[in-house]
Order: C-alpha cells, then structure tokens, then sequence
C-alpha cells in the first residue's frame, strides 16, 4: 500500500497540497514570524537564512519515514502562491500519523484550511498503512478546534500538558482510517 513516487503535487477543493520551495521564502516567513499564529505551534520564527535552509531541506525530505515530520505546502492552485503548510508525522511503529498545520491570516475563514486537512488525511490513508491519525490543539485555539472538526475528526482526549512554561489543556483529535 506504500507509494514509493511522490504524492505531491495533489490538488483539493480551492487548495493545492505541493512540496516547500526555497522561493516560498518570503510569504514562509510572513506567517511564521506572526506571533500570534506562532502562539500555540510547536514551531518558532527562525532567520531568513535558517528558513531557506528549512525549505530547502522540506523540498527534498521523504514523505512518511517512521519517527520523522516533513512539512509541506499549503498553496493556492492557480498560482503555487503559498498559504500555510501542513506537519505530517509518522510513528515509529507506522501505525499512527499525527498533523499539524498553519495557515496565513489573509488565508484563513474562506474553508481552505479544512480544505488543506481533509486532503492531507486523505494523502496519509492512501500513502501509509496507518489506522488513525491525531490532531493535537491547544483547548484555547478555537479556530483549530474548529477546523479539526470541519476536517471530520472527533476529540477523543483532553490532557494537561506543559507548553512553552505554561500549563494548559491540549486536545486530541482522531481520525481512523475507515472514517471513525
């Protein structure tokens, strides 16, 4: 069941999933130096230079190997504009995948992220042999919350964690592979 050529590019509803690209430097850094989308990620701002080498190193990682994340493009389809990007994680053991994603300001409220999520669940059931993947949120990022569910996963966990200092309450999102 595990594709051995490049998923990417793979288009959605008013959304293109697509490999990171060095000249997505510019809007790349727009949104993650924004503080307040860099509020509940696991990620932080880094220099240009560092950036580029992020990109770059994203352009060229394989997909899916147990124990790594690679993270990938979020675009708009008619121009290869990036929007956001979207964490794919697989467990060491390959049974469970987990996701994360970013989504410019000027991008978001228009369904594009759910967009974005449904597409990537879907590109993780047919690239893996994984039984579910998880969506993990801050329980105070709304607009996560919410898209989790527009994207058809269900909560299944709160717990309290420590993040970045503070203590708060993440929320686990599932979805299995026959759609539960």
């Amino acid at each position: 069941m595990l594709t051995t050529s490049d998923p990417l590019p793979r288009f959605g509803a008013n959304i293109v999933l697509r490999r990171l690209n060095v000249s997505d430097l510019a809007a790349f850094q727009a949104y993650r130096t924004d503080a307040e989308l860099g509020r509940y990620q696991g990620w932080s701002a880094m220099p240009d230079a560092e950036a580029r080498a992020f990109l770059d190193e994203m352009n060229q990682a394989p997909l899916f190997q147990p124990g790594q994340w690679a993270q990938i493009a979020i675009a708009e389809p008619q121009t290869s504009a990036l929007l956001g990007d979207i964490g794919l994680y697989l467990a060491p053991d390959a049974r469970e995948a987990e996701i994360g994603f970013t989504l410019a300001r000027h991008a978001q409220g228009r369904g594009l992220g759910a967009a974005a999520v449904r597409e990537a669940l879907q590109l993780i059931f047919q690239s893996t042999a994984v039984e579910r993947v998880l969506g993990i949120t801050d329980a105070r990022n709304k607009a996560s919350i919410a898209l989790l569910e527009r994207a058809g996963m269900r909560k299944i966990e709160e717990r309290t964690v420590e993040f970045r200092g503070e203590v708060c309450v993440e929320l686990v999102y599932v979805r299995a592979r026959q759609g539960g």
